[in-house]
């Protein structure tokens, strides 16, 4: 699939980890799509991720940095531009993480201090990243800024915890930001929440499986994978959207609103059947 969308295009991927990733798909199609880029993680995740074998293949330079570091992300919007020779175009935030979740800390009973990273590092690292490419005028006019969030942003997810929380400051940072952004530098910020995806991160998730059948019989179209999020990305990079900003776009198989599917009822209704059997024995 070339159709050249990003030809001349540079950029800057936040958050590939190993061949699971969102980010990663997004790099390997942005390649394909004609477009340069670096890739940056935390300098842990470089190490023990296979980013290398990313940058090999899309022939982009890996910077190591903390997203939640405002002197790391100057780092790599400056070195982004001197390496690929010019202001840049599109950047992808695609990062998230709980402590809470990983810890196995319920909603109810949340250890502040993680939620402090949690919010931290999923979200206002997305701030910290727009304020530093503003001040630095980073980015071209019409460039594109994608974050990712996902529909638990808007509604009660079991297990989805405080990262739920998250994802509902990162929208709201993408449509106060996009609204200065847009105003001032042409820029526009929008967020894209995705189907649930298995990546080494969703799988954290108390009950993620679980998660995943229930949003695939409850979608029309079915989960969207993390290839057809990446293609999602790519158009939102490009020119062809280019009055698109402060947006949440929802691309789940139109799981976000669906009440109550065929599939999902019949489910349901078999539960019953199950229930009444094992009463009888």
């Amino acid at each position: 699939m070339e159709y050249n969308l990003l030809k001349g295009k540079r950029g800057i991927i936040f958050g590939a980890l190993n061949d699971m990733s969102i980010a990663w798909k997004v790099a390997e199609m942005a390649h394909e799509q004609g477009a340069v880029f670096t890739l940056t993680n935390t300098p842990v995740a470089c190490r023990m991720g296979t980013l290398n074998e990313l940058s090999e293949k899309c022939n982009a330079p890996v910077i190591p940095a903390d997203a939640t570091s405002v002197d790391d992300l100057k780092e790599v919007f400056a070195k982004s531009t001197e390496l690929l020779g010019g202001k840049i175009d599109f950047v992808l935030h695609s990062i998230g993480m709980s402590l809470n979740v990983r810890k196995k800390r319920v909603y109810h009973d949340l250890d502040y201090n993680y939620l402090n990273k949690t919010l931290d590092i999923s979200a206002i690292s997305f701030h910290k990243m727009l304020q530093v490419a503003f001040k630095m005028n980073a980015i071209n006019e019409w460039g594109s800024v994608v974050g990712l969030s996902y529909v638990a942003a808007q509604r009660s997810f079991y297990g989805y915890n405080d990262m739920a929380d998250a994802k509902a400051l990162l929208e709201s940072i993408a449509r106060s930001f996009g609204y200065i952004y847009g105003r001032e530098k042409k820029v526009r910020i929008n967020t894209i929440s995705q189907s649930p995806t298995l990546t080494t991160a969703g799988s954290g998730v108390k009950g993620f499986d679980g998660l995943m059948d229930f949003s695939e019989r409850m979608s029309p179209l079915g989960n969207a994978t993390a290839e057809e999020c990446a293609g999602y990305c790519i158009a939102m990079f490009s020119d062809l959207t280019r009055k698109v900003t402060m947006q949440n776009l929802f691309h789940d198989g139109g799981f976000s609103n669906v009440g109550m599917s065929l599939r999902a009822m019949t489910q349901y209704n078999k539960s019953f059947d199950t229930d009444d059997i094992e009463s009888l024995d």
